[in-house]
């Protein structure tokens, strides 16, 4: 049975439907990553999981319980990592430690606690004397202090330098490899593409695609060919060349609806090379998980919604 089911959740705030009959699962031992833009609904989705928000309609459960009818029992079991807030800015750190480890009979020491996240050297500094890497990395050892067979992480890495970013993929899979169903949530797609087992992407409160990050990789690849030269070039003329449609997504960044074939992939260079005109860079048969996300939410458009259908 998975860790986490949702069967067509609904969530609405007054005339905004916020979820519209999502449903999805995760695992125990994986870590699910849960990508959308913002006012996707992920926010509403995992507040439903962790018991503080009541869905409009839907069925919820977590470790076969209900957040809302069972939430003591699942209170004991769960671990929940706010993206920020939520500690008392005087505290010490190694108060926080120890009172978070105390309200569970199933616990971590509070030493073990700090030497995972990388922060034994600041027991003695309250919580606002951290710097924001700290603070979330502290977040989340507090999140894990009654070694929890659920865990929910909100924006993990946000904010954190490289080695702050390290510890926490480090924890955050050994975490899953220990048995955990960890749910995640995140805005940096590079970081999804490295921690998850499986990916969810939402838009407008429902599931548009799932899978590891290979499979939602795969999707498309081959029928398009990614590139980086200099704004502004003529796409026109290279589409002719090319025999297909190329558009610049961004400033810079270029795709071209062709097959990402060796034969295109000259002719691309060598009219560049006439052009005089550098190649930044090339992706053809590989997309990143950025790629498909744009090309399947709102994030990569305008969106057109009107303001009472937006989420959160």
């Amino acid at each position: 049975m998975p860790a986490v089911e949702v069967e067509q959740l609904v969530v609405r705030y007054g005339d905004v439907v916020a979820v519209d009959e999502l449903s999805l699962t995760a695992r125990a031992g994986e870590v699910t990553t849960i990508l959308g833009p913002n006012g996707a609904g992920k926010t509403s989705t995992i507040e439903t999981l962790e018991g503080y928000r009541r869905p409009t309609q839907g069925s919820v459960r977590v470790l076969g319980l209900d957040p809302i009818a069972d939430h003591h029992a699942l209170t004991a079991r769960m671990g929940v990592m706010l993206q920020r807030g939520g500690i008392y800015p005087g505290i010490r750190v190694g108060e926080a430690a120890r009172l978070f480890c105390a309200l569970y009979d199933h616990r971590r020491a509070a030493d073990e606690l700090l030497e995972l996240v990388g922060l034994s050297d600041k027991s003695g500094r309250t919580w606002k004397q951290l710097s924001g890497g700290e603070q979330q990395r502290l977040s989340l050892a507090l999140a894990l202090a009654g070694c929890p067979d659920v865990a929910f992480l909100d924006e993990p890495t946000a904010g954190l330098d490289v080695s702050g970013r390290q510890v926490v993929r480090r924890v955050v899979r050994a975490l899953a490899d220990e048995g955990t169903a960890v749910v995640l949530t995140t805005h940096e797609l590079d970081e999804a593409e490295r921690l998850s087992d499986r990916v969810l992407i939402v838009d407008h409160g429902r599931l548009v695609a799932e899978g590891t990050t290979a499979e939602l990789m795969a999707k498309g690849a081959g029928h398009e060919i990614r590139f980086g030269a200099p704004a502004g070039i003529d796409i026109t003329t290279l589409g002719a060349r090319l025999g297909g449609a190329v558009v610049e997504a961004s400033a810079g960044e270029y795709v071209a609806a062709v097959a990402a074939t060796p034969e295109n992939v000259a002719a691309l260079t060598a009219w560049l090379a006439e052009n005089q005109l550098p190649l930044a860079d090339l992706r053809a048969g590989r997309q990143r998980l950025e790629d498909v996300f744009l090309r399947l939410t709102t994030e990569g458009t305008e969106s057109s919604l009107p303001t009472s259908r937006r989420r959160r």
